[in-house]
């Protein structure tokens, strides 16, 4: 009898070997892909594993048996077994606990209770015509038989969501099933009404605010074959749908794509892999590719598709670039009641639209009153205890940390000194709003940040109230830089377009010309021409100059001329290995221990002259959530070169000090 080889659901790389089980339950039934429950560890506790095949048993080995087997989980796909194979060795990542990702979060009885459905319920309606631009690159994606990556470039507002639509719509014809990905925050209600319009009761979603049995309803909807299209965030990736004929990733370019806690892998990279394994077609759309993306692209190794107009030839709107620094010598000279970061420009468009009825939205990415507080009589500053991070002002009283959410009243009398009064400074969308109800009175604000828009519910709300012209004026963070259409809005501001550009990171350029062209996209999509303006203190940055004309093209060929230079992806490959605990000292000589090991490997193997090894030093966010924190970035020409470092540099962790975690990123899309 032989032994099943079982990938277990705890923090091992090793694939353990179990018997079947001892009480004579039907094993003939067990095969690869099989769920199960083992016994791990000196007290046996039961963890979930994934079978991975049989092997003879070894002499003299003492082996435990198969606890339980789940009747009720079908066998994972072929394809997705290996997928989940690639994902773990890639990410560096244990794999029973990458296999952890494929079970829904709830058992299966109950699923049929009638709740109200995810989907919104409206009437069907026809498909709109498509242009010559949208029927051209639907005819050239057929051309191409089973597996191509297809890179659909479109301006904002350029039709790309029509062709999803019609490519979902073939393969729902061709008897297959569809992914559609799209990052957290596009997930709003307007587009999957509009998915519903097309697609009625075929639709599937999981996204973060449905509940378990929701989520589960929808995972077992996709496995039983009852919908057609699953729409969902990163996680859907992990639904093993049976009969997958598409995948489409929209916003491709988005960083929530990479999940940043855990298995910290790239949802498009994976999904790209997953279409290779199952020979079908995957699009990834975007205005602002990645430069990854783009550079595979203009390589050959994706094909391009270009959508430079938007729909009905409207025009992209105007872009004004206005000077923070001369606004802010004008003030000298000639002061005024306007609060410092608004500018005349932006106040006299404000009010043109108040007048004209039409709507306007304001963005700054950055919640809260204010930046930081600081002492008018010593300069000191309220940090979070946990984190090496100013806390932020919120509700004039309340002072809070946006990274562990700490929290504490703020106090009249600076703490340090005892005399002096904490100042408010930097600017926040509190503040914002606050300013704009003392401008204009009669104006009906919305603000959309993390603090107001806690749910679901409170989108649908806030889009709803701006469709039936409720709201006059729109200030909002990040999630109102996407997917969001309003025939009436015609003014944009970015009110600090600068915020992002001095981040210590690579990609802190190519972050910031996908943010202001994003955001500039939600202006002007329909009958009403569009205006944006842009505030800065720096009007001569790449990031702003190549925005302003829509020049993607221009910007990706100077950004990837500087990565070139330095060896930055996508012209070389990037780990990121950190360092963590709550003892400063464990952490720094962990870190210095592991720069020695790689700088032996890069010394004792020839093959390792290409590789690059930086550090150890302090990560950006020194501390967080109360852990110290070191990092080493890793450099190499090649994915196999850098794959086989780590693994070789990693594979023994015996010298860890207790304490310590050691937690790898491949592909990393932050270094903070």
């Amino acid at each position: 009898m032989n032994a099943f080889k079982v990938a277990v659901d705890a923090p091992i790389p090793q694939i353990l070997s179990y018997l079947p089980p001892e009480d004579g339950e039907v094993f003939f039934d067990l095969k690869r892909g099989s769920k199960v429950k083992v016994p791990l560890g000196r007290g046996n506790r039961k963890v979930d594993g994934i079978i991975l095949g049989e092997e003879p048993q070894a002499e003299g080995v003492k082996y435990k048996c198969i606890a339980e087997i789940d009747p009720e989980i079908p066998e994972l796909p072929e394809t997705y077994i290996k997928w989940a194979e690639w994902v773990a060795s890639y990410y560096h990542y244990p794999i029973g606990q990458v296999f952890s990702n494929f079970s829904p979060p709830l058992k299966k009885g109950g699923r049929k209770t009638k709740k109200k459905s995810p989907i919104p319920e409206v009437e069907q309606v026809e498909p709109h015509p498509l242009n010559e631009i949208q029927q051209k690159i639907i005819n050239d994606i057929a051309d191409c038989d089973g597996f191509a990556a297809h890179l659909l470039f479109g301006v904002t507002g350029s039709g790309k969501t029509e062709v999803y639509l019609e490519e979902f719509q073939k393969t729902i014809e061709a008897g297959k099933q569809a992914l559609f990905l799209l990052p957290e925050i596009s997930l709003t209600p307007q587009l999957l009404r509009r998915f519903s319009e097309r697609f009625g009761d075929k639709l599937a979603v999981i996204h973060s605010q449905l509940t378990d049995r929701e989520r589960t309803n929808q995972w077992w909807s996709m496995i039983d074959g009852q919908k057609q299209i699953l729409i969902g965030a990163r996680s859907a990736l992990f639904c093993p749908i049976p009969n997958l004929g598409l995948i489409v990733v929209d916003e491709e370019h988005e960083s929530s794509y990479k999940q940043e806690e855990k298995l910290k892998y790239n949802a498009r990279d994976a999904a790209v892999y997953l279409a290779k394994l199952n020979n079908i077609p995957i699009i990834l759309g975007s205005a602002t590719p990645s430069l990854e993306t783009w550079q595979n692209a203009v390589a050959g190794r994706y094909k391009l598709h270009k959508m430079t107009k938007r729909i009905s030839e409207r025009p992209l709107p105007e872009v004004k670039i206005i000077d923070l620094r001369e606004e802010q010598i004008a003030k000298k000279d000639n002061p005024d009641d306007l609060p410092f970061w608004m500018s005349k420009d932006l106040h006299f468009e404000l009010n043109e639209r108040l007048e004209r009825r039409e709507q306007s939205a304001l963005f700054l990415n950055r919640r809260g009153i204010s930046q930081s507080v600081i002492c008018d009589n010593c300069g000191e500053s309220r940090e979070c205890p946990n984190c090496a991070i100013g806390l932020s002002l919120h509700a004039k009283s309340h002072l809070l940390c946006h990274y562990c959410d700490y929290h504490e009243q703020l106090r009249e009398v600076c703490k340090s000194c005892g005399e002096g009064e904490m100042i408010p400074l930097g600017l926040g969308t509190e503040k914002m709003e606050e300013d704009l109800k003392k401008l204009f009175p009669k104006a009906r604000l919305a603000r959309a940040d993390r603090d107001e828009i806690t749910n679901r519910e409170d989108m649908e709300l806030l889009i709803e109230n701006i469709e039936n012209h409720e709201v006059d004026i729109l200030i909002g963070t990040q999630m109102i830089a996407k997917g969001l259409d309003f025939p009436n809005l015609s003014l944009v501001s970015l009110v600090l377009a600068d915020i992002g550009f001095n981040i210590p990171d690579f990609r802190s350029a190519e972050r910031s010309f996908q943010l202001i062209t994003q955001v500039s996209g939600r202006a002007g999509r329909h009958e009403i021409p569009g205006l944006v303006l842009l505030q800065t203190y720096n009007p001569d940055h790449s990031s702003v100059q190549f925005a302003k004309t829509a020049d993607f093209e221009g910007f990706a060929a100077e950004e990837l001329e500087l990565r070139k230079e330095l060896n930055y992806p996508p012209f070389g490959k990037i780990a990121s290995i950190r360092l963590q605990g709550l003892d400063l000292y464990k952490v720094e000589n962990a870190a210095k221990e592991l720069a020695a090991r790689a700088e032996y490997l890069q010394e004792n193997f020839k093959d390792y002259g290409k590789v690059q090894v930086l550090g150890p030093s302090p990560a950006p966010l020194f501390k967080l959530r109360s852990k110290f924190r070191y990092h080493i970035l890793i450099k190499a020409p090649s994915a196999n070169l850098i794959q086989h470092f780590c693994n070789n540099l990693l594979k023994k962790q015996d010298w860890l000090p207790s304490g310590v975690q050691l937690l790898t990123d491949i592909d990393p899309i932050q270094l903070m």
